[in-house]
């Protein structure tokens, strides 16, 4: 079954949830989440705005697909509403990039993605502050706008982008090595945005030959694994397994560590981080 249909429900729902974000932008108070499992995770009025804009949307249109979101209506967990885990799920992050946002660093983005049987369907990633979609549903292409997107098929060479995220202490508290080998040497070209969908999706727009996402969330990867994937790029965990089909039994807010990458660099910058 096509999907053309619910991508262009999804990418106008982010388009509107992009709006609201952008009446609370510089206007808000960074608040701290009760559930996160860290003590200074940020949310604001603007996130759950945009949540509920998008929540309500989805409902209404896909009353039997389940929704997971980053936010909920009380601000003390996340929202889970996954009656099969093995159906169509809707992960959404109403502010991809909340730090940015209430800093007034114009680098933050809506997410909206879908799993059907554990696997990314459709992602959109809305750029908000530059107005531009980054969008993929599976049989339908990936776009960048109006464009096609295409991730790309080279090898690592002295022109290369890498991202990393803006969080890289790994579970042990500790900087992880690579990051300190890459941002020591000055072939490749490091970059750090704090969108951890806003970095991946330049690996799916063709611009980045990888993005490292060390302490992200679902919400954070599967719109842009949708859109990675549908590109012809590669996604795994850190150490190169799959991460999809998802398992969301039981799921409240676990990290997702994950590498996009092209598919001639995928094992080259793996390979880096296991050194």
């Amino acid at each position: 079954m096509s999907l053309a249909d619910d991508l262009r429900f999804a990418v106008d729902l982010a388009r509107g949830a992009g709006a609201i974000v952008r009446r609370h932008y510089r206007q808000v108070d960074r608040l701290t989440k009760t559930h996160a499992m860290t003590s200074n995770e940020a949310v604001t009025e603007g996130d759950r705005a945009s949540q509920r804009h998008i929540i309500a949307a989805l409902r209404d249109r896909f009353p039997g697909d389940g929704l997971i979101g980053e936010e909920s209506e009380t601000g003390d967990s996340i929202t889970f509403e996954c009656k099969n885990p093995l159906g169509r799920n809707w992960v959404i992050d109403p502010i991809d990039g909340t730090n940015n946002f209430v800093s007034g660093v114009g680098v933050f983005g809506v997410c909206i993605g879908l799993l059907d049987g554990g696997h990314p369907v459709l992602g959109v990633v809305y750029d908000v502050t530059r107005d531009l979609v980054y969008c993929a549903a599976k049989g339908e292409g990936a776009w960048v706008g109006s464009e096609k997107a295409k991730a790309l098929t080279t090898p690592l060479d002295d022109s290369s982008i890498l991202m990393l995220s803006s969080n890289l202490i790994d579970k042990d508290g500790k900087c992880p090595a690579y990051a300190a080998r890459w941002i020591a040497q000055t072939n490749w070209k490091i970059r750090i945005f704090g969108s951890a969908a806003i970095e991946a999706v330049m690996v799916g727009a063709g611009v980045a030959h990888g993005a490292v996402t060390v302490n992200g969330k679902l919400w954070d990867c599967v719109a842009p694994a949708a859109i990675v994937l549908e590109a012809g790029g590669t996604l795994t965990d850190l150490t190169g397994k799959q991460i999809f089909p998802f398992d969301l039994r039981g799921y409240t807010g676990a990290k997702v560590p994950y590498l996009s990458a092209g598919v001639a660099a995928h094992a080259e910058v793996l390979s880096e981080i296991n050194r």
